[in-house]
């Protein structure tokens, strides 16, 4: 199974059923925060001192070449502004990325205009992502001993209400763990945890037109 964090989360939106993300709109946002997440993690995205500002760390390809596009706009932009923008260029780019990692196969469905029929090659793939922010959000382990990947994928996911991970009621019991996970991510840069907790309402936001596609 990929460990990128952007790969997982587009694991996780997948729906089986659609062939796809479970909504395309909200998964766009949803990749490009895990993405911001995963540089992040790897100290190549630094919140500036100036309110919330990025700044690029280090130089260099990451190996992927979805981070690494992100990166080359990232410069002086904030974190909120970095979730809105491109997002379904990002989305439309993660898929391609995991086709060439063979782990799913892409066939048009609207030829001509652009659509996609996405199917995942192992479905234990789905199972395994699934299962592990399942023992985050329900498990017991102190939040701070789980590897800040896993709790970012897991706030990440409960602020997109990716309800294959956490029903309305699930959602609500486990509001505290929910908030804890959530609140690691400001470890890494305040701007991104608030960005996080702000996705549901730029969600509703793009559900309205909002630009930055």
């Amino acid at each position: 199974m990929t460990e990128a964090l952007h790969h997982r989360m587009y694991l996780l939106a997948y729906d089986e059923t659609a062939k796809g993300p479970y909504d395309r709109s909200r998964t766009g946002l949803l990749v490009r925060a895990a993405v911001l997440a995963e540089l992040a993690l790897r100290g190549r995205l630094v919140e500036s001192g100036d309110g919330g500002g990025v700044t690029v760390s280090g130089t260099g390809s990451t190996g992927d070449p979805v981070l690494d596009d992100v990166l080359r706009e990232a410069r002086g932009q904030g974190w909120k502004q970095l979730v809105r923008r491109r997002r379904r260029r990002t989305l439309a780019a993660v898929e391609d990325r995991l086709a060439a990692l063979g782990l799913v196969s892409l066939q048009s469905s609207r030829p001509g205009r652009g659509g996609r029929r996405v199917t995942v090659s192992d479905p234990a793939a789905l199972r395994a992502v699934h299962d592990r922010v399942s023992a985050v959000l329900h498990g017991d382990a102190p939040v701070h001993e789980i590897p800040a990947a896993d709790t970012a994928l897991s706030a990440l996911a409960a602020a997109g209400k990716v309800r294959s991970v956490l029903s309305r009621r699930e959602a609500r019991v486990l509001r505290e763990r929910v908030d804890a996970c959530t609140s690691r991510l400001g470890a890494l840069a305040p701007g991104l945890e608030k960005a996080v907790r702000g996705l549901n309402t730029t969600m509703i936001a793009a559900r309205g037109g909002m630009g930055g596609g």
